[in-house]
């Protein structure tokens, strides 16, 4: 089983780009992708999130064990909007996760705003996925360290790992914070190498971002001479117990 814990469906506002669902689907069916957990693009107002959240919802009904939902609404929504949002995706549609993006929301992670997400996610007992790299300083993987030290009953993890240039910075938040978890999407092999050789492959999760990225990731993880073990906690393990999806 191979579980591909970023994607992406709908409209994103911020980069301008349309993720469909049939590019997806067709995708993973050709890499052999047995579960996505997808998440929409940016929206910055309730009601266009609500739509690519309802559609993700929509989604994971038509195809029940093989799509999961990550929430993404506005970290800048009234507190009190942005959790009913929130508690709605999980309680009632069955998302697993929620999303902070600092660049695309211009979102602090240790801002009051910022604050929001993770303790509404603590509250709901699902993990936060940040985006890092693009958009330091505030996506800076170090930024992490003393919210993840704060909130030490909740996982978090490290999208893109800071990307190539400050994958250190996701290695040492790994290091220091036993409840970060990576994933290395659009990082060169090596570094993913090293985080399964120096964190553990138990802390490393595959993701894609998008589509066309799906097979170059595989291979990545597939050309790096990890270990069966290793293999299998990076494409499967990692996320199952992460996102608390259930085996089949």
């Amino acid at each position: 089983m191979i579980v591909d814990a970023h994607t992406h469906l709908g409209r994103d506002y911020a980069y301008e780009e349309d993720f469909n669902a049939e590019f997806l689907l067709m995708s993973m069916e050709r890499n052999g992708i047995d579960i996505s957990i997808v998440q929409p693009g940016t929206a910055f107002d309730l009601g266009a999130v609500v739509k690519q959240h309802n559609k993700i919802a929509a989604l994971a009904k038509r195809m029940p064990g093989r799509i999961y939902g990550m929430a993404n609404p506005n970290p800048h929504l009234p507190a009190g909007k942005y959790r009913r949002e929130l508690e709605r995706c999980v309680k009632g549609l069955g998302f697993v996760g929620v999303k902070l993006h600092p660049q695309a929301h211009a979102v602090n992670p240790s801002s009051s705003t910022g604050r929001k997400v993770f303790e509404t996610a603590l509250e709901l007992e699902i993990p936060v996925m940040v985006h890092t790299g693009e958009g330091i300083s505030w996506a800076l993987p170090s930024k992490l360290i003393p919210i993840a030290m704060e909130f030490g009953n909740l996982k978090i993890i490290v999208a893109h790992c800071g990307g190539a240039m400050f994958a250190s910075e996701a290695a040492l938040a790994a290091r220091l914070c036993p409840n970060v978890y990576l994933e290395p999407s659009w990082l060169p092999g090596p570094a993913i190498r090293g985080f399964c050789r120096n964190i553990g492959a138990d802390r490393v999760m595959f993701g894609s971002d998008m589509p066309e990225n799906v097979a170059p990731e595989l291979a990545k993880f597939r050309s790096i001479g990890l270990t069966d073990d290793e293999l299998n906690w990076c494409l499967r393990e990692t996320a199952v117990k992460v996102f608390k999806i259930a085996k089949s």
